[in-house]
């Protein structure tokens, strides 16, 4: 246990120096007596709020919460604003600034006088970001997740956010959805603050976080207006202020097995293609070597449980009333390492036992899964050298193993333009490839990889083609997409060679993408190709293209990911 002398903050607010005097004087100015915030765990509350991002419009309150758990349990709370990253307003896509807000959190949490963090996140990038950038400055943190929205409503049926929009928007196009009928339906799709409701990005990290031991137990599906998600707020500023006298640190819980669990527990939701990028970033920045073999070897051994949209029936409202995500981990708590410690100061184990299923059509049996294995692969191939992903839980599964040609889209705007022209060459048989959406081609990688299905199809009731590219798509989406290809079309990869008319198999079963073409073929192509002009010549922009990594290795900044020291400041 630490003592008083020990806190980090001392350094800044104890003694007799001039700088000493100078903190003190200038907490006065802030109104605060020394009794106040001296000989306390000062703990920065890390709050992603902002008026246009609605899955975290509950936070500002959710922080008075958290700062009044931290009064009680006898530390100062510090309320730093830090950036939000929007999924449904920030363009290009978020994703191109999840790397800023590791930094801010970082040199946040390393440059002020801080104890403790709490981590407040939810919307898709937020908690990768958030817990990147504590990884790395190595103080105690924990994390409190946004919570879902509340499940959506139109004419009696239930909606998923994300999914029925995809699901809703292609009726639309084919012809099947009135004016009348779509505007009922934007108007019931999201009627409460919070993250999608459905098994997307975003629960698939905050529970991601609540197994790696990041949360308290129980948190990550309660939803965002329920009166619980209230008290957990407030039970987590208390509990960090422990964790600082117990000076139990991130390191301490983000274990290279606290990051195998996670992988198991992603598989087990039939959890977004999203938490492969995230979490290889998350666990470089802890040091463990988290790898694409390793997703596709536990998705072998994994079954998918939760029966959560876009794979399955049901919402994370649902989810919760089942049980939430301790049910769902004692069910396999076997393939877990149950001896770790998490935040709560318990083992995962401990906070797992008398965890019971209470709606098995929500959370599944293990004798009787959604599906035996993961819903995830891996492939590689000539047209994949570094691996893709595809979630085949969500395909049409005639799709699973198809030979078709190429329909090429030299990048979305070209995408954009021709899907529907009615000179496309085109038919249920062909595979739709994308070009230049990755990392650099996107840029930021955004969520295209949900190419959409040509009109004339979709009203030749075709809803599901192959369609592959080198970017992400949202959680929420479903259909038999491969994605991140890596490395991607923009720095030559195999994807940028692509040609219309091409044979494309993709075999999920023998784990292979394959361009149907030559090696010397291949080889003739990439000595032809040459690199497009750097979309960038200033700014953050700048900055992202020279230091991003592929998507196989996390799409962090390598100066991030990498060993080395990064002092923390002398505040004397």
């Amino acid at each position: 246990m630490r003592k008083r002398e020990d806190l980090r903050s001392q350094a800044w607010y104890g003694g007799d120096g001039l700088r000493s005097f100078s903190h003190r004087a200038r907490s006065r100015q802030l109104g605060l007596n020394p009794e106040e915030h001296l000989g306390k765990p000062v703990i920065g509350i890390l709050n992603t709020y902002s008026g246009i991002n609605p899955c975290h419009l509950h936070f500002r309150e959710r922080a008075e919460e958290v700062a009044r758990g931290v009064w009680q349990a006898g530390g100062y709370p510090v309320e730093f604003p830090v950036a939000t990253l929007s999924e449904t307003f920030q363009k290009p896509t978020p994703m191109l600034y999840r790397n800023l807000l590791a930094m801010e959190t970082e040199e946040l949490l390393r440059s002020y006088p801080i104890d403790g963090a709490v981590l407040m996140g939810g919307c898709d990038k937020t908690t990768p970001a958030l817990l990147m950038g504590a990884a790395s400055a190595g103080l105690p943190a924990i994390f409190l997740p946004a919570g879902p929205m509340l499940r959506g409503n139109w004419r009696g049926q239930e909606l998923g956010s994300g999914t029925d929009m995809w699901k809703y928007w292609d009726e639309r196009r084919a012809g099947n959805v009135s004016d009348c009928e779509w505007s009922e339906l934007e108007s019931g799709l999201a009627r409460s603050p919070g993250h999608c409701m459905t098994m997307g990005t975003a629960s698939t990290m905050t529970s991601a976080a609540e197994v790696l031991g990041m949360t308290l137990p129980g948190v990550a599906s309660i939803p965002a207006v329920d009166s619980a998600h209230h008290r957990a707020a407030a039970a987590t500023g208390m509990r960090i202020v422990d964790m600082v006298w117990e000076n139990l640190s991130i390191g301490e819980v983000l274990t290279a097995e606290a990051y195998a669990d996670a992988v198991t527990t992603v598989i087990a939701l039939g959890g977004s293609t999203n938490a492969v990028i995230h979490l290889i970033a998350m666990a470089r920045r802890g040091r463990v070597g988290l790898s694409l073999r390793d997703f596709d070897r536990i998705a072998r051994e994994t079954p998918v449980l939760a029966n959560i949209r876009p794979g399955g029936q049901f919402l994370m409202e649902d989810f919760y009333f089942a049980g939430g995500l301790p049910a769902l981990l004692n069910e396999i708590r076997d393939l877990l390492h149950t001896e770790r410690r998490t935040v709560s100061g318990r083992t995962l184990g401990e906070q797992l036992d008398g965890a019971a299923i209470h709606k098995p059509e929500v959370i599944r049996p293990r004798s009787n899964p959604l599906s035996p294995d993961g819903g995830l692969a891996v492939l590689s191939g000539n047209l994949a050298p570094d691996g893709a992903v595809i979630k085949h839980i969500a395909a049409e599964r005639r799709l699973l193993k198809h030979t078709g040609p190429a329909v090429v889209f030299r990048d979305y705007q070209d995408m954009q333009a021709r899907v529907n022209d009615p000179g496309l060459v085109v038919d249920a048989d062909s595979v739709l490839v994308l070009q230049n959406a990755g990392p650099l081609g996107g840029p930021g990688m955004p969520e295209y990889g949900m190419l959409p299905i040509p009109d004339r199809l979709l009203k030749q009731g075709v809803r599901d083609m192959v369609r592959i590219s080198d970017a992400r798509m949202s959680g929420t989406s479903y259909g038999a997409c491969v994605l991140h290809v890596a490395p991607e079309s923009y720095v030559g990869g195999s994807l940028a060679l692509v040609r219309d008319g091409d044979l494309v198999t993709l075999d999920v079963a023998a784990r292979k993408l394959t361009l149907e073409i030559s090696d010397e073929e291949l080889a003739s192509r990439k000595a032809a190709w040459t690199a497009p002009p750097p979309r960038y010549e200033r700014g953050y922009g700048a900055l992202y293209q020279q230091h991003v990594t592929q998507a196989d290795q996390g799409c962090d900044f390598d100066f991030l990911a990498r060993q080395g020291n990064n002092p923390t400041p002398d505040p004397r």
